[in-house]
């Protein structure tokens, strides 16, 4: 039996911190108490004075890569990362190669991950002009939701058909988690740059090629079409202030049929950032300026925004040094997400309990993951220790993703996941990972 006893922990949960101890055995948290005596002599005591226990987050949008682009990154590898983030289970994107947008794809990515994930796992299925059948055969017992790209898309992902995408809004009762860019104005605002630069285009007029407009524009239509076909949307990686007033605080996220997220980089980063890190913080949508970065912050904090996410998608060094429009957008975040947040706490940007609110709570509400999100008695173990006054740098030799570097590079953070459990297991400490993959598939309560 796998016994484990947390001791003098300041316990994050449903907006409350308390000192307390957590009883783990096997899978689940089996009891919370001010003071909690081992029953067992088996039992393995970890004492966290001083540290913030959190529910594992949860990342509603990540791209492991695998199958078909595994130079880039592979579900063990990226799950690695993510575990020794603080992350404990995460919901993959369909634009892998093939794109999962049948039964039988989307099956054989939950096949591979249960064997080598890390992390707990889900699987979007993808949405395309022509699959409603295979849309509809999804089950939402054990997949997360349908993903569509209304813009930036590989394969045959990219749904620009209005007919199609009323017929998919009509029909699913899915969740469908959308990136939300106008096609057609990222394509004309991207010829008028190559007309006057070539290829070579600055990374600096990423944000106007890939504009406010171009996101407002596509948001805006989306959501007139979940308002009237009454499906649930989910809109992936806000960035933009003029977005934001498309979305409420007025109801309970219970009641939301309509939510939204925002992504590390575009709360980390700005458009200034681009003269010095280049294409590393390359992201579609595009990181903008310091006024839309402080009005997402604001957003997330009054609760316009629900969810904090990575949009972790790793590319090679030697991929993202091409010239500007073969450079591909996206970055590795898994790993440095809990802890950028955390910072943010240190700047007195945002509370404990409101990273956990976001990370943690939020997505499992949202996507209804069963016993997952929170720190209570019969849900699984996955918990995290954070200690607030560890600093340390982010190097090359500290870097698990499989591309090897990352966007937080050099940078010192003042506190250090030092402890992450999933399902009741310890799978890492102190910058070691243990080789044994402990993830297990997600089930939703719907």
């Amino acid at each position: 039996m796998n016994i484990v006893l947390i001791k003098n922990a300041k316990i994050v949960n449903e907006g409350t911190i308390f000192e307390g101890d957590v009883l783990i055995e096997n899978e689940f948290i089996v009891e919370i108490a001010a003071s909690i005596s081992p029953k067992h002599s088996n039992c393995k005591i970890i004492d966290a004075e001083g540290s913030y226990l959190i529910p594992g987050a949860i990342d509603d949008q990540v791209h492991f890569r695998e199958p078909g682009l595994t130079h880039k990154g592979d579900i063990a590898s990226e799950s690695k990362a993510a575990v020794a983030g603080g992350i404990t289970s995460y919901i993959e994107q369909p634009n892998t190669v093939p794109n999962a947008v049948t039964q039988e794809i989307l099956e054989e990515k939950y096949k591979i991950a249960a064997k080598t994930s890390y992390a707990n796992f889900s699987f979007m299925m993808g949405g395309t002009n022509d699959n409603l059948e295979e849309i509809l055969k999804t089950n939402p017992r054990n997949v997360a939701g349908l993903k569509l790209f209304l813009g930036s898309s590989t394969g045959d992902m990219l749904v620009d058909s209005s007919e199609a995408l009323e017929k998919i809004f009509s029909n699913t009762k899915l969740l469908i988690a959308v990136h939300s860019e106008d096609e057609n104005t990222v394509k004309e605002n991207l010829e008028r740059f190559k007309l006057q630069f070539g290829d070579d285009i600055p990374v600096k007029f990423h944000p106007e090629i890939r504009s406010v407009e171009a996101c407002y524009k596509s948001t805006v239509k989306i959501i007139d079409l979940a308002q009237k076909t009454g499906a649930r949307l989910h809109v992936f990686h806000l960035s933009t202030a003029k977005e934001l007033e498309l979305f409420t605080n007025k109801i309970p996220l219970e009641e939301k049929q309509i939510t939204a997220e925002v992504c590390i980089h575009h709360l980390w980063f700005s458009d200034v950032d681009y003269a010095t890190k280049g294409n590393l913080i390359k992201w579609n949508p595009a990181i903008k300026t310091a006024n839309n970065r402080a009005a997402l912050w604001e957003a997330l904090l009054d609760d316009r925004i629900d969810v904090i996410a990575t949009d972790h998608a790793p590319h090679t060094l030697e991929e993202k040094k091409q010239v500007y429009t073969k450079a591909p957008s996206g970055g590795p975040l898994v790993q440095h997400a809990v802890v950028a947040m955390f910072e943010a706490n240190h700047q007195g940007k945002i509370s404990v309990e409101k990273i956990v609110e976001k990370m943690c709570h939020n997505p499992a509400k949202i996507f209804k993951i069963e016993k997952r999100g929170f720190i209570k008695v019969g849900f699984y173990a996955d918990l995290v220790i954070v200690n607030p006054g560890l600093p340390w740098n982010v190097k090359k030799e500290n870097i698990l993703a499989k591309c090897g570097w990352s966007p937080f590079e050099g940078y010192n953070f003042k506190s250090r996941i030092t402890h992450t459990f999933v399902n009741g297991t310890l799978v890492y400490q102190n910058f070691k990972v243990k080789e044994t993959p402990f993830g297990m598939r997600l089930l939703f309560d719907r």
